[in-house]
């Protein structure tokens, strides 16, 4: 509202029905138009006997009548506008509808209370003044009607509060629940907006959940598939090499490569299985399904090494807990793997694994288990992973696996050297995902992982890994 009562929030509040000028919807121009018609019939008859006590021609009274009551079509775009002027024609002893609906839309709009108030105030004069004057002259008009002295003035102070009071006070009650209902919608709104952004924030953390759980789904594979499928390669390179020199060999590597087939096959239709059983719970929208969970037990269990002449027996059962995946007692296991592949390797072992506990890392005793789970099957996957590689991109290559208990962390370290002259290379494809996944799984725990050419024409990968901080039920990679 301005200084004159116009209303600047009009086109604020927007117009739902599509109102004229100032109105917001077409039933309220509808009702101003009614009552500006009302109060034009009010003034206009109450003009013609004003016009007889002052001593003016009809027509005029009449004029004056046409032009106050009109005025009540402004109500809402200026208020002040129309109490000023029911004021001014109140000496005329006309316009009652007009101040009474000018007070009540004045109580009710924006304006500041003293604007108000100073306007009430005025009309409650007004009214106590014309009633006082013609109520004096009309006891002094009648002989017979002889009230006490206080009547006159009591009968006029009660006319002017009767006249004010209801329209100023059902005014102010209106406009105060018009901005309760205002204040509410806008806290609804605002609350709409928070559970809207709180909503679109849930929805990209469970889209980043769905990745990580997906790039770990997908390294918890490769870390599988690519170390079986990698050896049986090489043993098929041999195979092929010694197939008629020596019989004896050729069957025995015949025998390895099948094991590791069957293995890779056991391993793959339990990864799988789980996939589709997720695949329909997503489909049946069963919600909190741990199935990406039993994915990684089942990924980290079907990587625990088994004996050169066990056939498909390292398959691990799905569901069983995450502890139970590789762990660095198996190390010896997996080198042993490399080694009846051909390859030249050396395990070695600096310190105690009581000296890098501290306390935190205490032994479950599940399968010779001494640091917390993710520990254990981090360094165990850099090691898998590194004699994949030396297997791929370096036949015939000596490699050195070093692993050392330090205070507070693990440190492991895979060095090949270059690969010998004449050996066959086994053409193994590489998609490049085995060293972001030795990254990603070292740094996820806050240790540091370092990969990269030696002097010498090898390759190095060291990996240090802390042992606080990793909690022993945590779940692998």
């Amino acid at each position: 509202m301005t200084a004159t009562g116009a209303s600047e929030n009009v086109a604020a509040r927007g117009r739902p029905g599509g109102g004229p000028w100032w109105w917001a919807r077409r039933r309220s121009a509808v009702l101003d138009v009614l009552l500006a018609v009302a109060s034009t019939v009010e003034c206009t008859a109450e003009g013609i006997p004003f016009a007889h006590t002052v001593g003016v021609p009809e027509p005029l009274g009449m004029l004056l009548g046409l032009v106050a009551g009109p005025v009540l079509l402004l109500r809402r775009r200026w208020p002040v506008v129309v109490v000023l002027v029911s004021i001014a024609v109140m000496p005329a002893q006309m316009g009652g509808l007009l101040s009474v609906v000018g007070l009540y839309t004045l109580a009710a709009s924006d304006l500041p209370r003293r604007i108000t108030g100073l306007l009430a105030g005025m009309t409650v004069v007004g009214t106590l003044v014309t009633t006082f004057l013609g109520m004096r002259q009309d006891v002094a008009a009648d002989h017979h009607f002889n009230p006490p002295e206080w009547f006159v003035p009591a009968m006029s102070l009660a006319v002017g509060l009767v006249l004010t009071a209801p329209p100023v006070l059902w005014g102010l009650y209106i406009g105060a629940r018009r901005r309760l209902v205002e204040s509410l919608r806008e806290r609804a709104d605002g609350l709409e907006r928070e559970l809207s952004l709180l909503a679109d924030r849930a929805e990209e953390r469970a889209e980043w959940a769905r990745n990580e759980e997906r790039t770990r789904i997908a390294r918890e594979m490769h870390d599988v598939v690519a170390h079986r499928v990698s050896l049986m390669v090489v043993h098929a390179a041999a195979l092929q090499a010694v197939a008629l020199k020596d019989p004896r060999k050729a069957a025995k590597n015949a025998a390895l490569v099948g094991d590791m087939g069957r293995q890779a096959l056991t391993e793959l239709r339990e990864m799988l299985g789980v996939l589709r059983t997720a695949e329909g719970a997503a489909v049946r929208g069963a919600a909190g399904s741990d199935e990406p969970a039993r994915l990684v037990a089942v990924a980290s269990q079907a990587v625990r090494p088994a004996p050169a002449d066990a056939a498909g027996s390292a398959a691990a059962a799905p569901g069983e807990p995450e502890g139970d995946g590789p762990c660095l007692a198996e190390l010896g296991d997996l080198v042993g793997q490399s080694r009846a592949a051909g390859m030249t390797v050396e395990l070695s072992v600096d310190g105690a694994a009581g000296d890098a506990q501290d306390g935190t890392g205490a032994a479950d005793g599940g399968g010779g288990r001494r640091y917390a789970a993710r520990v254990e099957q981090t360094v165990y996957r850099v090691v898998q992973e590194a004699l994949t590689n030396v297997h791929k991109h370096a036949p015939g290559a000596r490699a050195r696996v070093r692993l050392a208990h330090r205070a507070g962390e693990v440190a492991v370290q895979v060095e090949n050297g270059p690969s010998e002259r004449g050996a066959t290379d086994a053409g193994l494809p590489s998609g490049g995902n085995g060293l972001v996944g030795m990254r990603e799984r070292v740094t996820a725990l806050g240790g540091v992982f370092v990969s990269g050419p030696t002097d010498a024409g090898g390759f190095r990968v060291s990996a240090v890994v802390p042992v606080a901080g990793a909690g022993s039920g945590a779940a692998a990679g």
